[in-house]
């Protein structure tokens, strides 16, 4: 401010205030956004970790034994479902839960609250077809994908593992997850592969195309194929091929590796009950023992 000019007068200068004005504090009566409001707690923890698609009257059914039980799905992620059932298993009870035509996923019980039941899934890629089939494409995959792999020699295994009979054999697990691109409406994602025959897949992707629609699901070097979304439930959508797949070809991709053991989060503290029931003594493979596995099985 120039006192001087106020004070003698002198060329009109815009008015100026002598004292500024004060902001006002507190809540405003016409801004409703000015009013805080303290929070009496804090977030406890991150609940936000893995995405989970919650669901609205879905539901599926699971096989548990020889039974099958109609359960609602509460939410979905990308590593297991939340149902709610009159059934009562136990702990690492294995079940197939049914989301659709085709689209049949393998998991295991992790956790039991009152009528809700966690379950966790199976982590490879499950190929559908003959014990012969699936030998081969397995060691074409392993030959392909992994030449410099290292093998144990076959006395080096411990003990209990070459006693394990042919019907234990059948029960390993593989430890290979497949993964294609799903090109539709000018969009691509990357989706996993749950389970894959010569009709259909079982895919799971952050955001499905919806029912009816026709995408390209392409495996990069082993082809491409054209298909119809059967069905979408959460994260999960089932696949219908427009023209039979060979199933062969998909040693043509480079899968992962899921570990052999499975690394405790830390949320899960100490507990014992926290050991994966997809660890090693469940019976998954590495791929050295998958390799001894499959040399074995081809020459009987």
């Amino acid at each position: 401010m120039n006192i001087r000019a106020k004070v003698f007068g002198g060329k009109a200068e815009k008015p100026e205030a002598v004292l500024a004005a004060k902001k006002p504090k507190g809540a405003q009566t016409d801004l409703l956004h000015s009013v805080a409001v303290r929070r009496e707690e804090t977030r406890r923890g991150n609940t936000r970790v893995a995405d989970r698609h919650r669901l609205a009257d879905e539901q599926a059914s699971v096989i548990h034994g020889e039974q099958s039980f109609l359960v609602e799905l509460v939410n979905v992620s990308g590593g297991g479902a939340m149902i709610s059932a009159s059934f009562e298993p136990m702990l690492w009870d294995r079940v197939d839960l049914h989301l659709g035509d085709g689209g049949v996923i393998e998991a295991v019980v992790r956790w039991l609250k009152g009528d809700r039941i966690g379950l966790e899934f199976a982590h490879e890629t499950r190929i559908e077809c003959s014990p012969d089939e699936q030998a081969a494409i397995l060691r074409d995959t392993i030959t392909r994908s992994f030449p410099n792999l290292e093998f144990e020699a076959p006395d080096a295994r411990p003990q209990q593992e070459a006693d394990v009979g042919e019907e234990g054999r059948r029960e390993r697990r593989h430890p290979l997850i497949w993964t294609a691109q799903l090109h539709h409406d000018y969009q691509t994602a990357q989706v996993r592969l749950r389970n894959i025959s010569a009709t259909g897949a079982l895919i799971e992707c952050d955001a499905p195309p919806r029912v009816g629609a026709e995408p390209l699901l392409d495996f990069g070097e082993a082809g491409t194929v054209f298909a119809t979304v059967s069905w979408v439930v959460g994260d999960q959508a089932g696949l219908r091929f427009h023209s039979p797949f060979d199933l062969s070809l998909l040693a043509r991709s480079r899968p992962d590796v899921a570990p052999v053991r499975w690394d405790r989060p830390d949320y899960l503290g100490s507990s014992p009950a926290a050991d994966s029931p997809w660890a090693e003594e469940w019976g998954r493979m590495s791929l050295s023992e998958l390799r001894d596995e499959l040399e074995g099985f081809m020459k009987r």
